[in-house]
């Protein structure tokens, strides 16, 4: 009989996150400034505030700066949790969201049995934070996130639409590793992690970066499956 918990076991893998934090360290509040509209983000949010009930619990992985997805949360009246591999991050977020809590953590952290339980939350949020694990991790951290919700818990997911697996790309001057899927594969990764996508968008952006390419970003809002 299989052992449930073998569904978070990272067996042979050995995350690794050279450079990854250290490149958002040192971005600072240039990163809001290279990606200054957030359009599909801000509605996946405010789906999640005309959904959820007041004093929910939510938890916003990869919250980088705290904009504007925790702020706004925060200003609905939910419990709001952050996690960030970032230390500066995390520090611009506290900065930004005082009535938040933000940890300097891994998602992989979260997972049954880590070092970090946060408890149960009745959202998640990942928007672009994801797309900087190798693939072989996305559907581990797909599967913590399953069990961070409540039965029927909502859950905001973007990724940029692209068939990439861990590669490294030139961001706002300095470098970061990143993957992707295509849009249909992707649909096919989330459902397997155990949750019912219930509307998908697009959006086509232009950074306001030079070396950022434009990108197609995907929103996904789903529904944990029991």
């Amino acid at each position: 009989m299989s052992n449930p918990a073998d569904k978070f076991d990272y067996g042979e893998l050995r995350p690794d996150r050279t450079g990854q934090a250290e490149a958002f360290d040192a971005l600072g509040e240039r990163y809001d400034d290279a990606f200054p509209h957030k359009e599909g983000q801000v509605a996946a949010t405010e789906w999640l505030i005309r959904s959820l009930e007041p004093g929910a619990r939510v938890l916003d992985l990869g919250s980088g700066t705290g904009l504007p997805t925790a702020r706004r949360l925060s200003e609905a009246g939910f419990a709001v949790f952050g996690v960030d591999l970032s230390a500066g991050m995390v520090a611009l977020a506290r900065a930004h969201v005082p009535g938040a809590v933000f940890h300097q953590a891994d998602i992989a952290d979260l997972r049954p049995g880590g070092p970090l339980d946060l408890g149960r939350f009745e959202a998640v949020t990942a928007f672009f934070s994801l797309l900087m694990l190798p693939r072989a991790e996305i559907l581990l951290a797909l599967r913590t996130v399953h069990h961070l919700l409540v039965p029927g818990g909502l859950f905001a997911l973007s990724m940029v639409e692209a068939d990439v697996d861990d590669v490294t790309i030139p961001f706002i001057g300095t470098s970061i590793r990143v993957s992707g899927y295509l849009r249909n594969e992707l649909r096919e990764v989330v459902e397997s992690a155990g949750f019912e996508i219930t509307e998908e968008s697009t959006h086509s952006y232009a950074p306001a970066a030079a070396d950022v390419q434009p990108e197609v970003q995907i929103f996904l809002r789903c529904r944990r499956r029991a």
